[in-house]
């Protein structure tokens, strides 16, 4: 199989969005968050969207994109190729955090196609904006093509946000280790989806290949960044600014995840979290994690 670098550049049609209390609350309920921050509507401010909130609105778009093809703009989409997408990259650029009644518009296009060893790395902008047409966040949503060559060279890297990398040396400022319920999947399904059978089907999972059902790359971020958040932060979120990692290897629900603070490094006007996640084998599930807040 193969995709053409070409296609970088292609505008998707907007996806909008109506966002209730319900909404946030229900998200932070399917990654286990009980930060009153997400749930306590009494509170002063009201309530704000847990950090990783904006893959609700991206993710349907990346699972359905034949459905927002501009068809005046596109000729002979691949759609059979973009399709096997596996979700290997992440990182958003945070304006401000979603709030209930906020009206969002999400503008989607390919930002970046990138040969791989093992395939091509497809990275979707998603540029989300509000009723009053300010940035709310800017996702970059990397998926992996595996065995799809990519034609044409690579196109769109220099567009990309450089994830800072941090030095591996073995230490840790700290760990934690996380059960993960055997119904996570199945919760998060539910609340947040995209509905995907090898994360709720151990017939289908078995069927393609896998070891059983999966839980999904962006509710196993979530989990991390929930424990940064309570860890570093206070349990406050409102300054994040930054969340990056990449998806590398499997988590079952039923076993253990280790999530470790590998640096944490303070500048001028930020914070840096550099983190990683391992599986119950021990296998990186997330490396490359980096979550950054502003400060005065």
């Amino acid at each position: 199989m193969e995709v053409n670098s070409s296609i970088v550049k292609t505008k998707f049609n907007e996806r909008k969005c109506d966002i209730s209390w319900r909404d946030i609350m229900i998200y932070a309920a399917a990654i286990g968050d009980n930060n009153p921050c997400y749930l306590n509507d009494e509170r002063e401010g009201g309530i704000i969207a847990h950090p990783m909130f904006p893959v609700t609105l991206t993710m349907p778009i990346a699972e359905n994109l034949g459905d927002y093809v501009n068809e005046e703009s596109v000729e002979d989409f691949q759609y059979d190729v973009l399709m096997t997408s596996v979700h290997y990259s992440e990182y958003i650029k945070i304006h401000r955090l979603i709030r209930p009644n906020d009206i969002l518009t999400v503008h989607t296009k390919i930002a970046a196609l990138l040969p791989h060893r093992v395939g091509t790395h497809i990275i979707l902008c998603c540029e989300t904006i509000d009723n009053s047409n300010k940035p709310v966040f800017t996702e970059y949503l990397g998926g992996m093509l595996r065995g799809v060559q990519c034609i044409g060279g690579e196109k769109g890297r220099k567009n990309l946000f450089q994830i800072p990398i941090c030095e591996d040396t073995g230490k840790t400022e700290w760990e934690k280790e996380i059960f993960i319920d055997p119904l996570r999947a199945h919760i998060y399904d539910g609340c947040v989806g995209p509905n995907m059978p090898f994360h709720t089907s151990r017939d289908f999972a078995l069927s393609v290949g896998l070891p059983d059902i999966l839980l999904q790359g962006v509710c196993t971020l979530a989990m991390a960044v929930r424990e940064i958040i309570n860890k570093e932060l206070n349990g406050d979120p409102t300054d994040i600014t930054d969340i990056a990692c990449k998806f590398t290897s499997m988590v079952i629900p039923g076993s253990h995840i280790r999530v470790a603070l590998a640096k944490s490094k303070i500048n001028k006007t930020s914070k840096e979290f550099f983190f990683e996640v391992f599986n119950e084998k021990q296998k990186k599930a997330i490396r490359e994690g980096y979550l950054k807040v502003k400060h005065s």
